[in-house]
């Protein structure tokens, strides 16, 4: 299953490198897409579920990678504004 590695800015300027288990992430975010933190938040549980699902169909067993990128994701969305930009910067 391939791999997709991708890189956000966050609101404070930061960059953060993520990753997916699968190219489901395509479906959920393209490279140059701005949204709110509270939105990529929630578009990333959605997209890094539907990836460990993947995982799971094809293997048996849930990607605990996926959900360790999530549990990040979630972190550092506590600690920025829920209006805050996001950019998707590449994928």
């Amino acid at each position: 299953m391939p791999a997709v590695h991708y890189t956000v800015e966050l609101p404070d300027g930061t960059q953060r490198h993520c990753y997916s288990p699968s190219t489901v992430i395509h479906e959920h975010f393209k490279a140059g897409d701005v949204m709110t933190m509270s939105d990529f938040i929630s578009r990333s549980r959605t997209a890094l579920n539907a990836a460990s699902d993947r995982v799971r169909q094809r293997f048996g067993f849930a990607c605990s990678s996926a959900m360790d990128q999530l549990s990040e994701i979630e972190s550092w969305g506590s600690s920025c504004k829920p209006d805050g930009c996001v950019r998707i910067l590449t994928l």
